[in-house]
């Protein structure tokens, strides 16, 4: 089941919209940031990134018309275990300027009011401190540590996971009505 995919999100200062064609060579860029990279696996030449994962919404951040990162969401449908997952990417000129907690700020309102989700997930690496900073501020609230969630091929070890959530009414929101395509 395919989500659909919002045609603009506005924040305080960013804008989401759907990724285009036309964003792969800028997003591929940030990954080649070493302050961005070293969180992310660098997608293969050959790979439609970040076109490759049918399950995930990928939304472009911009910021005054320029490509800032991207912000991806996933929902989990299954009604007994409703909850949605993001993962946020962003450029080293935009960061600590409050863009990446604005990003997310954004995609969790869409989740809660108008996919009506009343938790969101994140999971960012343990070490990530700038990214977990930045989540907390949102709200999110740690969980429990992923040991060893995913492999760094820099340093050619594992690397464990933070396990953050998001309810809410920790927000003050009450979840928009359940869409389930």
């Amino acid at each position: 089941m395919t989500t659909p995919t919002p045609t603009e999100l506005i924040g305080a200062h960013v804008r989401l919209r759907p990724v285009a064609r036309g964003d792969a060579p800028v997003l591929r860029g940030f990954l080649d940031e070493p302050a961005v990279g070293r969180w992310w696996p660098q997608p293969p030449a050959d790979e439609d990134f970040p076109f490759d994962e049918p399950d995930l919404v990928v939304l472009a951040i911009e910021v005054a018309g320029e490509v800032a990162g991207l912000i991806q969401f996933a929902e989990e449908l299954e009604p007994d275990y409703r909850h949605a997952s993001i993962d946020v990417v962003l450029g080293t000129a935009f960061h600590g300027r409050g863009l990446g907690p604005d990003a997310v700020r954004t995609v969790v309102r869409h989740l809660i009011l108008d996919r009506g989700h009343h938790r969101i997930t994140i999971d960012p690496t343990v070490a990530n401190e700038r990214a977990v900073a930045a989540y907390r501020r949102v709200g999110f609230r740690d969980v429990g540590i992923l040991r060893e969630q995913e492999f760094d091929h820099a340093t050619g070890t594992w690397r464990d996971g933070l396990l953050m959530d998001l309810l809410a009414s920790d927000l003050g929101l009450t979840p928009g009505p359940v869409h389930d395509v």
